[in-house]
């Protein structure tokens, strides 16, 4: 199963000079459904924010993408 680190940017000052690093807030899971073959991501939380799990799907013919 490919996973990937899910972060957040978080920018600072460090004596005049703008840097940023990367905070872990969870991980991305690639899966795919065992019927149909279709790849789909879910997305699990360290911390909850009113969800704890979120599941992106690759959009269907007929969704609108713009």
């Amino acid at each position: 199963m490919t996973h990937y680190t899910l972060t957040v940017p978080v920018k600072y000052d460090d004596n005049g000079t703008e840097k940023t690093t990367y905070r872990r807030v969870g991980a991305v899971f690639e899966n795919t459904k065992r019927d149909t073959g279709e790849t789909f991501l879910t997305v699990k939380l360290d911390f909850p924010i009113g969800a704890t799990e979120l599941v992106a799907f690759q959009p269907s013919k007929g969704d609108i993408t713009d």
